[in-house]
């Protein structure tokens, strides 16, 4: 099933958000001001876990393609 033009474009537009606040809530909340809700400031205010899904993104992609060369390699041996 094809997706739609406008579906593709809240594709975009849900990144873009999650991108930005996420941003706030790990790099700029140091410098910035707390927003008032509760989340992002939950997020902001943590010291241990806050860095967690950042580091986690490249750690999954580094695991998926070592994944990938390995199964590479089983087929063709």
């Amino acid at each position: 099933m094809a997706l739609s033009e406008s579906s593709g474009y809240g594709i975009i537009a849900g990144s873009v958000l999650f991108f930005l606040l996420a941003s706030y809530a790990t790099l700029f909340s140091a410098v910035l001001p707390l927003t008032g809700l509760y989340a992002l400031d939950a997020i902001a205010q943590d010291k241990h876990y806050k860095y967690f899904i950042l580091l986690a993104i490249p750690t999954t992609a580094y695991f998926i393609i070592v994944n990938w060369v390995g199964w590479q390699y089983y087929q063709n041996s």
